[in-house]
């Protein structure tokens, strides 16, 4: 992982979660999911236990990312913050 991607990622995650703006579920997904495999790197073995349907499409997001690398995952989750003009 490049430095530089390391300190855009940290920049966008703050950028995104002190916005006022209200964003719309489908982007707080892939927020959330980009966050997720950026920050744990989904592992096929995890174990989930559905608590509640809030966090199954949670988790369902993540799932849906975890053929990205750890840096791809930061790339698009700062790609997808710029895009927004925070």
């Amino acid at each position: 992982m490049s430095q530089n991607t390391d300190q855009l990622f940290k920049e966008a995650f703050e950028k995104a979660s002190e916005t006022i703006i209200k964003l719309p579920p489908d982007i707080r997904l892939r927020l959330y999911a980009y966050y997720k495999q950026a920050t744990l790197n989904y592992s096929h073995d995890f174990v989930y236990k559905e608590v509640d349907l809030i966090r199954g499409f949670k988790f369902n997001a993540w799932k849906q990312v975890t053929h990205l690398t750890q840096e791809e995952a930061k790339i698009l989750y700062i790609d997808l913050v710029k895009s927004l003009k925070l």
